[in-house]
Parts: structure tokens; C-alpha cells; sequence
């Protein structure tokens, strides 16, 4: 496995968004715009909650791909770099006690 993979889909995402190809679907997404972006990401997330509900980790697995994708060219949309998630991410690792936060969180979802 590519550890890799996320930096290289971001800067694939990125280099068409720059550089547009005819029949990109990429390429498709950012011309039209961030409401037909965000309405993909939405879609995705419902099919991913779907594949889980539904057990089968092979649908699941590539439905994850396609929101992870969708949510990358949302993120460059928006100007957000992968960097910023990783950093984001690696802060959170470092944080112990973290529970209080979600006092008015329901525990049972």
C-alpha cells in the first residue's frame, strides 16, 4: 500500500484544476462549481453511512474512496490544503481527555 495515495489523488486534483483536461470528471466538478461539489460530498457521505448499515466492506470500501476523493476536490475548492487536515489530525493524537468536550453530546450515537 501507497501511504502516499492522498498527497498524490490531492496533487492529481489539483494539477487539473489548474491544467483542465477534456472528459475529466474532475475537471467537470470544479467547472461547476462549489454547489455541485458539496451536493457529491453530501451523496457520498449518504452511500458510505449505507455501506455501513449494510455490512458489506467491499461496498463500503468503495464508497469511502469516492467520499475521501470528493472531499479532496472540496478541499481545494475551498483552498484548504491536505496539510492542514494532516496537522489538524496529528494535533488531535497529542490530546488526552478529550471526553469533556461532548458533555452535551448523545453518548448512544
Amino acid at each position: 500500500m501507497n501511504d502516499n495515495v492522498l498527497k498524490e489523488l490531492s496533487q492529481v486534483i489539483a494539477d487539473r484544476r489548474e491544467n483542465p483536461e477534456e472528459g475529466s470528471y474532475t475537471c467537470y466538478l470544479f467547472s461547476q462549481g462549489i454547489d455541485k461539489i458539496l451536493k457529491k460530498v453530501g451523496e457520498e457521505t449518504a452511500e458510505t453511512i449505507i455501506a455501513a448499515k449494510n455490512g458489506n466492506n467491499d461496498e463500503l470500501k468503495m464508497e469511502i474512496s469516492d467520499l475521501l476523493y470528493h472531499l479532496l476536490v472540496m478541499m481545494n475548492e475551498r483552498g484548504l490544503p491536505l496539510e492542514a487536515v494532516f496537522e489538524e489530525l496529528e494535533a488531535r493524537s497529542h490530546k488526552i481527555g478529550n471526553l469533556k468536550n461532548m458533555k452535551k453530546v448523545d453518548r448512544n450515537t
